[in-house]
């Protein structure tokens, strides 16, 4: 692992610990509404703001952009965070969530950071040296058959007042495919491509700190980041994220 990483794994775990300690506790846990069906909780304030604090220690050329805080002044190069992202499952005690950070220079990912403390699973990626978890070199799935291939997507919160709200859309992979997950934490997902633990994943109308750390680890794995035109990118508005062998067929359903 580079400087980099390991500088970041130090803090990130770190992020981790001040979120479990909110984790077990939640009788105690201040929940809030930012809006309808969005929540925030006083883990996802104190994880930030540990972070952003860390952050800007160790790196101090960096911006910074939170999910909770905004963005600072330098953004051509910052951190991308998502201090919770599953805030919900988190409240209600789930394991299913994790903190994201994401180096950005000039437009581009060249780093990123998926933790999920409550499981214990350490996803980590850098430009051009391959992604890990837990220390071990992962790749995609090589999964060909789109009707073989187990799917992930979301249905986050404020995505239900859209006339185009996913439901048509899960219809038509759900119909084409042999399993379909709805975990509740976009980072993980696309960690869980990179994995090959499912053979694609894709949501719409996210922001990028729900993506950025887990989109150049699935990068990094060999796997896709496109839109659902098949536009190479990261489209946090509508991202998809697949393995090499089903991106065509898939894109046929978006």
């Amino acid at each position: 692992m580079s400087v980099l990483l390991n500088s970041l794994e130090v803090i990130v775990r770190q992020a981790g610990e001040i979120a479990l300690n909110h984790f077990n506790d939640l009788k105690h846990l201040e929940i809030s509404q930012k809006s309808p069906r969005d929540f925030v909780t006083a883990a996802d304030v104190a994880v930030e703001k540990f972070l952003q604090q860390a952050l800007a220690e160790k790196f101090p050329e960096y911006g910074f952009w939170g999910e909770e805080s905004g963005q600072t002044d330098t953004q051509a190069q910052r951190w991308i965070v998502d201090p919770i992202d599953g805030t919900h499952s988190f409240a209600k005690g789930q394991y299913f969530w994790s903190i994201s950070v994401a180096l950005e220079i000039d437009g581009e990912l060249m780093a990123g950071i998926v933790y999920a403390p409550a499981l214990n699973d350490y996803y980590c990626a850098e430009k051009d040296q391959g992604a890990f978890k837990n220390g071990k070199k992962i790749t995609v799935s090589d999964e060909a058959d789109l009707g073989n291939s187990m799917i992930a997507t979301g249905f986050a919160c404020l995505r239900s007042y859209l006339d185009d709200n996913n439901l048509a859309r899960f219809a038509r992979v759900a119909q084409r495919t042999t399993g379909q997950r709805r975990f509740g934490s976009a980072a993980m997902d696309l960690c869980l491509v990179a994995d090959g633990q499912v053979d694609a994943f894709w949501e719409q109308e996210l922001n990028l700190y729900d993506v950025a750390g887990g989109a150049i680890i699935v990068l990094e794995a060999g796997g896709n980041i496109t839109d659902f035109q098949g536009n190479k990118g990261v489209f946090p508005k509508n991202i998809l994220a697949t393995n090499q062998g089903i991106l065509e067929e898939l894109l046929t359903l978006m």
